[in-house]
C-alpha cells in the first residue's frame, strides 16, 4: 500500500492510496471482476484480448519493452554450479529461439546478456552463449559432471556420441553426481511452462535431471538473501536507474549484497571498481562492456528473456497512468475520471 506523501517537495500526488497486488494470482480474473484497475495480459489470455471482437480490446495499451532480465541463477559455491564448463553446457543446450516462438508468443526476447536492448550501455556485439548441442555436451565431457551424459535417453540422436564422450573421461569425474534442484517462488501450480522446456532440454540434450521446488514468497527472498538455493529461478531484475552499474556490479561484484549466486570474478570485480569512479561515459561503457562479457563467458547466469512489447488492461477512468521501460511507475499525475 503506497500512500501520498502531501509534503512532496513537487506537490502532493492526485490519488491518496494506491494499494499494489503482490501477492500473484488470478489478476485477469480480478481485473474482470473491477477488483483491480490496471492488469498485464499474459499468454494464455493474449488471444482473446487482441480479438477486436472482445470489448477488452479497446482499453488494450501497447507499452514499450522494460529495461529487465529474467534469469536462471547458479551458486557457484555450490556443485555441480561450482564447475564453468558444467555451467557453460547448461547454457548452449537451450533453444531460446524456439521456447520465445513456439512457448511464449513472441511475447519475449532471448537474451544472451544482461544489459537489456537500448539500455546505456547495451552491447550489440555481445554474442553470448547460444544453443549449440554439440559443443554443450563437449563442455560437459570436459567438466567434473560428465557422468550426466550416461542419463541422456537411448532413443535421442545423439545417444551414441554422448557415450563415447563419456567413455573418453576418467572414471572419478562420474562419481558422486549431485542431485540438482532448482527453487522457484510459489506455493503450488506450475513452475512456468518455459522453465518446464529448459529443464527437459537439459535432460534430453544432457542427461542433466533437475528437480523443482516451490517455496513460499518471504521465505524464497530470505533465503536468497542467505545464498541457501543451489539454483534458483521465476524471477528477474529491472533497473532502478538507467546505467549499467544497477545491473554488473550490484548484481555481480563479489563483495555485492545482492549477488545470490556468490559469483565471484576477481577480474570483473576490478573493472567493476574502476567503472564507478570515471566520468567520461564513453570509458565507463567500455568497462561495463568488458565486465558483461567476462561475466557471460563466466556461465554466472543462465539469462533467460528480456521482455518484448506488453501489453496492459487499464479501466477507462483511470486518467495519467505513464508506461515506461523503467520499474518504477509514474504515480504522481494518475487520477480518476467521473466516467
Amino acid at each position: 500500500m503506497l500512500e501520498r506523501n502531501d509534503l512532496f517537495y513537487r506537490g502532493p500526488a492526485n490519488i491518496e492510496f494506491i494499494e499494489n497486488n503482490l501477492a500473484g494470482g488470478q489478476s485477469m480474473q480480478m481485473y474482470e471482476k473491477d477488483e483491480i484497475h490496471i492488469t498485464g495480459v499474459g499468454v494464455s489470455d493474449l488471444d482473446r484480448i487482441l480479438d477486436p471482437k472482445n470489448p477488452l480490446n479497446r482499453v488494450l495499451v501497447v507499452a514499450p519493452p522494460s529495461f529487465s532480465v529474467s534469469y536462471i541463477g547458479f551458486n557457484t559455491n555450490v556443485p555441480p554450479f561450482d564447475d564453468q564448463k558444467f555451467r557453460q553446457a547448461l547454457n548452449h543446450s537451450i533453444n531460446k529461439e524456439l521456447i520465445a516462438s513456439q512457448v511464449l508468443s513472441n511475447l519475449v526476447v532471448p537474451a544472451y546478456g544482461i544489459l537489456p536492448p537500448g539500455f546505456p550501455g547495451y552491447d550489440e556485439e555481445l554474442e553470448g552463449l547460444t544453443f549449440d548441442p554439440q559443443k554443450a555436451r563437449k563442455l560437459l565431457s570436459e567438466s567434473k559432471y560428465s557422468g550426466f551424459l550416461s542419463n541422456i535417453p537411448s532413443d535421442e540422436p545423439h545417444y551414441e556420441l554422448a557415450q563415447e564422450l563419456l567413455s573418453a573421461t576418467q572414471s572419478s569425474s562420474r562419481d558422486q553426481l549431485p542431485r540438482i534442484i532448482i527453487s522457484v517462488p510459489g506455493t503450488g501450480g506450475s513452475v512456468g511452462l518455459d522453465l518446464e522446456v529448459v529443464v527437459d532440454m537439459w535432460e534430453r540434450e544432457l542427461g542433466v535431471i533437475v528437480d523443482f521446488q516451490q517455496v513460499e514468497w518471504a521465505t524464497f527472498l530470505k533465503d536468497l538473501d542467505k545464498q541457501t538455493f543451489q539454483s534458483f529461478a521465476g524471477l528477474g531484475w529491472e533497473a532502478d536507474y538507467p546505467d549499467p552499474q544497477d545491473f554488473l556490479d550490484v548484481l555481480f561484484h563479489s563483495d555485492s549484497d545482492i549477488n545470490h549466486g556468490a559469483y565471484s570474478n576477481p577480474d570483473a570485480d576490478e573493472i567493476l571498481e574502476k567503472a564507478r569512479t570515471l566520468k567520461d561515459p564513453i570509458e565507463r561503457f567500455q568497462l561495463y562492456r568488458q565486465a558483461e562479457k567476462l561475466i557471460v563467458e563466466d556461465a554466472a547466469w543462465v539469462p533467460m528473456w528480456y521482455t518484448g512489447e506488453r501489453y496492459v488492461l487499464i479501466k477507462p477512468n483511470v486518467n495519467g497512468y505513464k508506461l515506461t521501460p523503467m520499474i518504477i511507475p509514474k504515480l504522481k499525475e494518475v487520477y480518476f475520471s467521473n466516467n
